[in-house]
């Protein structure tokens, strides 16, 4: 599903016009992202957690050459689901 579809739904679900539920998609991202970039974390009740992980530096053998490598630290975005979605995850979605 694209960005477009994905408004295009909810949209109809929330029974609002397509560019005031664009604008409110917009504004969510907009703030989720500001949060992350102060690395703070996201809940969102019967959804899931957001959060940014610091990843460590560490060595790396490129498989081909056999060369070593230093990958610097970084900052990842982790997602962990709800435990409700996880389990309709793994039923395929049926209820």
């Amino acid at each position: 599903m694209n960005n477009k579809e994905f408004i295009s739904i909810l949209a109809g679900r929330t029974e609002k016009k397509t560019s005031e539920t664009q604008k409110m998609v917009e504004s969510l991202i907009a703030v989720m992202s500001d949060c992350f970039q102060e690395g703070d974390s996201v809940q969102m009740a019967n959804f899931g957690n957001f959060e940014v992980k610091k990843k460590l530096e560490r060595v790396m053998v490129n498989p081909t050459t056999g060369q070593r490598m230093l990958v610097p630290p970084k900052l990842v975005l982790a997602f962990k689901p709800n435990p409700t979605w996880k389990d309709k995850i793994k039923k395929g979605g049926a209820e």
